[in-house]
């Protein structure tokens, strides 16, 4: 499993569309387009083999990918709830959490070390819900519109193309996420309120209605889909700065060590970026969650512009670490199911000649 994932690492998907995948010498010559007139890739993409468990862009490609979203989000929010929760609670109480270190303190001394597990169970279905539709929606949306905006415009324009896949697939991704969202923040952030999804489920239901699942909708689509955006579109650029501007050498020359650093430093980077884009928003989703009746405006009022940057320290460190986390296991998963890895798509031959 450890040498797939630094094979993985050697072959980062995450650079520059402009680079050529490069294969070892001893490995044999393979075809390296999946599909016939097809060049755009997918979001990992080194070389194809012939070991492939299916074809690019049928229907169980996409289901594969869906499987490596639910492992890699789903595992890595539930690995950082304490953070999470900590840091829900700096954004709708800052007078009684002050800072980060406060916060974890005030927590373990009110409730325990088992208290800073509040919520993992929503949090794992919710963001495994939304890594099968963020990761799986996100290749289906890429494919899907290549082929209507044409092979040349594919190439020209990729870089919009992978930013309208990615919040296409994180508008679905979020109406599967509200729910679970709602009720983790209910119980993380409201003492007393219910000790777990069993108990709050339902206690939502009688007192809101089903409202109460989606009323943070809106706010969650605010926050989310500029972050996906930001994830997606970021991080290829960050590692073709880091290997320009920061390695000081090229990165063939590299070691699959050296190469997964860089591969973990930019996914930090642009966590960083995501964080800073949505966490206005994500401020307003956990204080709109924790209030009965009230509006995403009317929060957003009562809040003030410095209020809404309440936890963006935390915040900043959970999502650069989750960012570059599931970026590894995303294409780790890849590589242990077989799934498909496309090149990075090059000029179309109709481009070439007509550059000529």
């Amino acid at each position: 499993m450890f040498s797939s994932f630094f094979e993985t690492a050697r072959n980062s998907p995450f650079r520059t569309p402009l680079s050529t995948a490069r294969c070892d010498a001893a490995a044999p010559v393979v075809d390296p387009q999946p599909v016939e007139g097809r060049q755009i890739a997918a979001a990992a993409t080194p070389v194809a083999n012939q070991q492939d468990s299916c074809e690019f862009g049928s229907t169980k490609y996409f289901a594969l990918c869906g499987i490596g979203g639910i492992l890699s989000c789903g595992t890595t929010h539930t690995f950082v709830v304490p953070l999470d929760l900590v840091k829900c609670r700096l954004q709708v109480d800052q007078a009684k959490y002050k800072n980060l270190v406060h916060g974890f303190k005030v927590t373990v001394a009110e409730e325990g070390a088992r208290g800073l597990a509040k919520g993992w169970f929503p949090t794992l279905l919710g963001y495994s819900a939304q890594g099968l539709c963020k990761f799986g929606l996100y290749e289906l949306f890429k494919v899907k519109y290549a082929d209507i905006i044409g092979e040349e415009n594919a190439y020209l324009y990729r870089t919009s193309l992978y930013l309208a896949a990615s919040a296409s697939a994180e508008f679905f991704a979020d109406i599967a996420l509200s729910p679970f969202e709602a009720a983790k923040v209910k119980i993380q952030t409201i003492p007393g309120y219910a000790n777990n999804f069993r108990e709050a489920v339902p206690k939502m239901l009688k007192e809101e209605g089903v409202n109460a699942f989606y009323k943070g909708l809106v706010p969650l689509w605010m926050r989310q889909i500029p972050y996906t955006m930001m994830k997606f579109a970021c991080f290829e650029r960050t590692v073709e700065l880091l290997y320009k501007y920061v390695v000081p050498k090229p990165r063939a020359d590299c070691t699959k060590g050296e190469q997964l650093i860089v591969t973990f430093a930019a996914g930090y980077i642009a966590g960083v970026f995501c964080a800073v884009v949505s966490h206005p928003a994500d401020v307003v989703v956990s204080k709109l969650n924790q209030a009965k009746g009230a509006s995403a405006v009317q929060v957003a009022k009562s809040l003030g512009f410095s209020g809404m940057w309440n936890g963006l320290t935390p915040r900043i460190i959970m999502i650069g670490t989750l960012t570059a986390l599931q970026w590894f296991i995303y294409d780790g998963v890849k590589v242990a199911l077989g799934i498909p890895r496309p090149p990075p798509p090059e000029m179309p031959a109709s481009l070439k000649a007509k550059q000529h």
